[in-house]
């Protein structure tokens, strides 16, 4: 029986009884997706290039 904290609420669950694993809950599961929704939660990458930005690479790559 491996037990786990549900990372939303920190409540400790047995992992493989959840149906809504990582979550303890479907609550928790919603609350989750709320907030990737709403952006508080993002991945971070790398910066978008304008269109010029694009054009001054390539011809930075063909003057080379």
């Amino acid at each position: 029986m491996v037990k786990v904290k549900c990372p939303t609420c920190k409540k400790v669950f047995e992992y493989k009884s959840s149906k809504w694993r990582p979550f303890c809950s479907e609550r928790c599961k919603l609350i989750d997706l709320g907030h990737w929704v709403s952006e508080n939660y993002s991945i971070p990458s790398e910066k978008k290039l304008t269109d010029e930005e694009l054009d001054q690479a390539e011809k930075s790559k063909k003057d080379e």
